[in-house]
């Protein structure tokens, strides 16, 4: 197929495509997880797969989570591809022993014999009144451990590419999929060799004014508010990572190097977040060129409560990222 195919579809469409698309590549690739066969996921992303891979590639599971990423641990140093999903990021921490010393040091610690190419599929983030043990963003745990792999993809077209990415790569591949960019559409590629490499931001708006990186669902309010400020005379240049590990600092540091200031906006909670991690190279790397100090936006600490009204209340708005892009510029 030609790479120039594209197709208007969503972010549950283009994970789909992008599981089938791997599993037809390659006989090892296999999926588990709690209803992906026959529900198709709690949220749709493997309708269709069990049809057509059957019952031993798709795979449903108990509800298990130390089991599910467990069993994909010894199943990927024997040689499989497996790809798990949780039916939501925060059940993660339910794993938290295979996740966080299987998963990200077993390739360590056996000298580097073996490959654990495990991709754990994490839907994440608010969506609607699911309540505090099943909306919060956690990608900073992740980031903080060495040995994984941790991927935020913001688009349709993103979340294909990277999840194809992720499959094919020997090591172990956290992937956050923001529940609320579902049934978002996009623009996407039907090349079945779409591969977007880790470590490589996205410019997704250019400016002088302020940089502002954001990730997952923060990057297309952050867009929505720099169109706010453009009418107001200011060119804000929106930063998505797309992946926080490898971080592309280049692409970050240049951009802060020719406008002078710099937001870093996340749907986790501020504290502790990825921003602080962002920021502080920043400020390390490029202190000089900053005419202003780093600010970072994120939720508020709180359990993210079980009213959708109150839920929104929590994490950045729109309105509320123009308001703080305004008041930075002008210091």
């Amino acid at each position: 197929m030609s790479e120039n195919v594209m197709a208007h579809i969503s972010y549950a469409h283009a994970i789909n495509q992008a599981l089938a698309e791997e599993m037809r590549r390659d006989s090892r690739v296999w999926m588990m997880g709690q209803d992906i066969g026959r529900m198709g996921g709690v949220l749709g992303a493997t309708r269709g797969l069990l049809d057509e891979f059957g019952p031993q590639r798709v795979r449903d599971t108990a509800i298990n989570e130390t089991f599910i990423v467990g069993a994909a641990a010894g199943a990927a140093i024997t040689g499989t591809i497996p790809v798990v999903e949780l039916q939501f990021a925060d059940f993660l921490l339910i794993a938290g022993d295979e996740v966080f010393n299987k998963l990200a040091k077993w390739r360590y610690v056996h000298g580097g014999k073996l490959n654990v190419p495990v991709t754990l599929r994490l839907p994440t983030g608010v969506l609607g009144g699911v309540g505090a043990e099943h909306s919060q963003s956690l990608e900073a745990f992740c980031m903080h451990v060495p040995g994984l792999k941790v991927v935020l993809p913001s688009s349709p077209s993103d979340a294909k590419g990277l999840l194809k990415t992720a499959i094919r790569d020997p090591n172990p591949v956290v992937f956050f999929e923001h529940k609320w960019l579902y049934r978002v559409k996009g623009d996407v590629s039907q090349d079945p060799e779409l591969l977007i490499p880790f470590g490589q931001a996205a410019v997704r708006r250019r400016g002088d004014a302020l940089t502002v990186v954001a990730t997952g669902l923060m990057v297309d309010r952050c867009l929505a508010a720099a169109e706010i400020l453009a009418g107001e005379g200011f060119e804000v240049e929106v930063i998505d990572p797309r992946t926080i590990v490898p971080l592309d600092m280049e692409t970050i540091l240049d951009s802060v190097q020719q406008t002078g200031r710099a937001m870093i906006v996340h749907e986790a909670v501020r504290t502790a977040g990825v921003g602080a991690e962002i920021a502080s190279r920043i400020q390390e790397e490029a202190f000089f060129a900053l005419d202003a100090p780093v600010w970072r936006l994120g939720a508020i600490d709180t359990p993210i409560p079980q009213d959708p009204e109150l839920e929104q209340l929590c994490i950045p708005q729109t309105p509320g990222i123009a308001a703080a892009m305004r008041e930075l510029i002008s210091l």
